[in-house]
């Protein structure tokens, strides 16, 4: 098998490179996903379409997260944002939370949204990638606006998770705490150290 090219180097990139932090469409865990953006030094946020739609049912309209972060929206078809990843502006690419949608396409090559073109870009140009998939266990329990729901993957999801977890460039946490362990390992090897508590 190949050997993948080593990740990008740190003095390829600019002094002051970024988290570009993707948000999809899941509701599960979104809130806990958008506290530790909250908690990172640099963060930019780039959401689907669907993102926008859910992110207003947890309570964080695109006004609201504008206070926080430079906010990228789905509005161009060739995802025009994606071209700062060529010119060093981000040393890391978080999708979190995931969609069962979002990881089968990543795990497919598929890039037709802001996240899945920011993941696939960010795999050319050797730049890691860290994808919390919301997918990963037989039983979820997940917070809907309204209520609590049980939910039950199905064996196709498991698999692009699987295949998604085998790509060059790719960490992907299969719980929060797997992303909190993730972005304590990415900080570490960038030299960074979270903004205030992480919990």
């Amino acid at each position: 098998m190949e050997q993948p090219t080593p990740a990008r180097r740190l003095d390829e990139l600019k002094p002051d490179a970024r988290f570009a932090w993707c948000v999809t469409g899941s509701g599960h865990m979104i809130e806990e996903s958008i506290d530790l953006a909250l908690h990172l030094p640099d963060v930019d946020l780039f959401l689907s379409s669907a993102a926008e739609e859910v992110l207003p049912l947890y309570r964080w309209p695109v006004p609201k997260l504008r206070e926080h972060f430079k906010v990228f929206r789905d509005n161009s078809a060739s995802s025009v944002p994606v071209g700062m990843l060529y010119g060093g502006d981000y040393h890391t690419v978080v999708i979190a939370p995931a969609t069962s949608n979002t990881v089968a396409k990543c795990a497919l090559g598929i890039s037709d949204t802001l996240p899945t073109n920011l993941y696939a870009q960010a795999g050319k140009q050797c730049v890691p990638s860290i994808v919390f998939a919301c997918d990963t266990a037989k039983s979820v329990i997940t917070q809907t606006p309204h209520e609590w729901v049980e939910v039950r993957p199905r064996a196709i999801e498991f698999e692009h998770v699987e295949r998604l977890a085998q790509f060059a460039y790719t960490t992907v946490a299969r719980s929060l705490d797997d992303l909190k362990a993730a972005l304590d390992q990415r900080l570490s090897d960038l030299k960074l150290a979270w903004t205030t508590s992480s919990s």
